[in-house]
């Protein structure tokens, strides 16, 4: 294995929480896929799972070495838990042609949550 990109970011779940409930929604929707979105509204702690995705993709996005910027948007990648609870990172659009373009093959995501804050650690290989 050759890591072609690293990314890691971390996110104040304290600033996503103080939001008004329209302020995050607007944030969901900004950041979240459909599917994300859909299980985002069934939890009691929206917040928290909006700051880890948050800080998850953009950890990805620095992995590929372009930020959320140059035709790269956070609807490029889609985090989903296993059943086991393990985060998987589903690439596409603009985000999947950087990462094959870099020759990765491989794409690792680990997120966590704290009290105050979300992290987010993505590793692209090949």
């Amino acid at each position: 294995m050759s890591v072609v990109g690293i990314g890691t970011d971390i996110v104040d779940i304290r600033r996503i929480a103080k939001m008004s409930e329209h302020a995050q929604q607007r944030l969901a929707k900004r950041i979240l896929t459909s599917k994300e979105y859909q299980h985002y509204l069934t939890l009691k702690q929206p917040e928290r799972f909006l700051a880890k995705r948050w800080a998850g993709k953009e950890a990805a996005a620095k992995a590929l070495g372009t930020g959320i910027a140059n035709g790269v948007s956070f609807q490029h990648f889609d985090i989903v838990s296993l059943v086991s609870g393990q985060p998987t990172l589903e690439l596409s659009l603009q985000a999947l042609m950087l990462a094959e373009n870099l020759g990765a093959t491989t794409w690792h995501i680990s997120l966590s949550d704290e009290v105050k804050y979300a992290t987010a650690f993505v590793v692209l290989s090949k």
